[in-house]
């Protein structure tokens, strides 16, 4: 990408992160390393949670939360279809069933009361998905309270937020993906994302027994620990032992069916790097959002935007306008690449196919025919996003 353009989103990488990666390939492990627990350790420490399973991929992590909450053919999940694809797409692989619940349109997170409605009507329902849309936090404590009633278990979607949080209501802050109330949550640390590993993704968790199956479903389902071993050791060694005490060293078992979802030790060693400067890194987006929220308050052409809100961890920072295509198309003009976030995911033409149309969530629909992701990143310049801010105005105000 040229340097004269200015993206919606962009990694931040320093010094310290080249030579964690350099120091890495030089070690005796680039996976199944060392790196990769000193990553977990941290991130769970960071977020607030007991326990960390670093993954390829934050697809990666949503289907493995699917597979160890034992989510069947036909048994039904909502989510909201204001996000990305993989948040529904994790429940299709286990062959469950998506249920779409409409958003909030002011806070554009799914609406509680959409998905109240599903769960009275439906008790094939097993689980919600809930999406930290854009950074901001989705009142975890309100939907861990509902999913009780209904016996449904909880999968936080937290890739935009590592460093948001709600209030609950005795008033304390509660940090996305802390396992306070969600079963499961996930991370990402695609580029874009507030820690960037190049490639990867998180779950966090409370819940010890999840936990320790996730390790064995990240990797083949097998097990090294001699603790979960199933067989003898007669049939391990294939002949008597004369030691039962001592396993043999090479003996591993596959107890079930896994997949290769590991993380290598050179994307958590820049992931590692990357976290310790995640609180400045989010910082900095809030201030961007500070600058944003004076420019485009009340101006007569701005249906909505995100705002200043406590919690907020500012992965994207939307505008809804009138004429959003005229405005996407001036501002490639002058090399502001602005994203859309996101297409509906029940007009994708796959879920269509599943029997969801246009008017199904109007407030989704209207969302999306509005809104646009402008540049929201750290390394953002005062002079580059007062020029994102001057040329929005002049699309408008001439």
């Amino acid at each position: 990408m040229s340097k004269n353009i200015i993206p919606y989103g962009k990694q931040s990488i320093s010094q310290a992160d080249i030579d964690a990666v350099t120091e890495t390939l030089k070690s005796d492990f680039l996976t199944q390393g060392p790196k990769v627990k000193a990553f977990e350790t941290a991130f769970a420490e960071y977020i607030g949670s007991k326990y960390a399973v670093a993954v390829a991929n934050g697809t990666a992590a949503l289907h493995l939360n699917c597979l160890a909450l034992n989510l069947k053919a036909g048994q039904k999940v909502i989510t909201t279809p204001i996000t990305f694809a993989a948040s529904a797409n994790c429940v299709k692989y286990c062959g469950g069933e998506v249920l779409f619940a409409d958003i909030d349109p002011k806070t554009y997170l799914i609406d509680i009361d959409s998905v109240r409605k599903l769960l009275e009507k439906d008790s094939d329902i097993v689980g919600i998905i809930p999406v930290d849309f854009a950074g901001r936090a989705v009142d975890m404590e309100a939907f861990k309270n509902l999913a009780d009633q209904y016996n449904c278990w909880i999968i936080e979607d937290s890739c935009h937020s590592p460093g948001g949080y709600f209030v609950d209501a005795n008033d304390q802050k509660q940090n996305c993906g802390n396992g306070q109330f969600a079963d499961l949550a996930i991370f990402s640390f695609h580029p874009v994302k507030h820690i960037a590993a190049g490639e990867g993704g998180m779950i966090t968790t409370n819940d010890k027994s999840l936990y320790e199956k996730l390790l064995i479903l990240r990797t083949h389902g097998i097990t090294k620990d001699s603790d979960q071993f199933q067989n003898s050791m007669e049939l391990a060694i294939a002949q008597s032992p004369d030691d039962n005490s001592q396993w043999p060293a090479w003996y591993m078992e596959m107890q079930e069916l896994g997949y290769n979802y590991r993380l290598s030790d050179i994307h958590a060693a820049l992931g590692l790097s990357q976290l310790e400067k995640a609180d400045q890194g989010l910082k900095k987006r809030i201030e961007i959002a500070k600058k944003y929220n004076e420019a485009f308050e009340g101006q007569d052409f701005i249906k909505g935007h995100s705002g200043l809100v406590d919690g907020h961890a500012y992965h994207l920072y939307v505008l809804e306008v009138d004429d959003r295509y005229g405005l996407f198309n001036y501002l490639r003009e002058h090399d502001i690449y602005a994203q859309i976030h996101y297409i509906p995911l029940h007009l994708m033409p796959y879920y269509q196919s599943q029997g969801w149309k246009q008017g199904d969530f109007p407030h989704a629909e209207n969302y999306y025919k509005n809104c646009i992701s402008i540049p929201m990143y750290p390394g953002l310049t005062d002079e580059e996003q007062n020029f994102v801010i001057e040329t929005i105005k002049t699309f408008y105000n001439g």
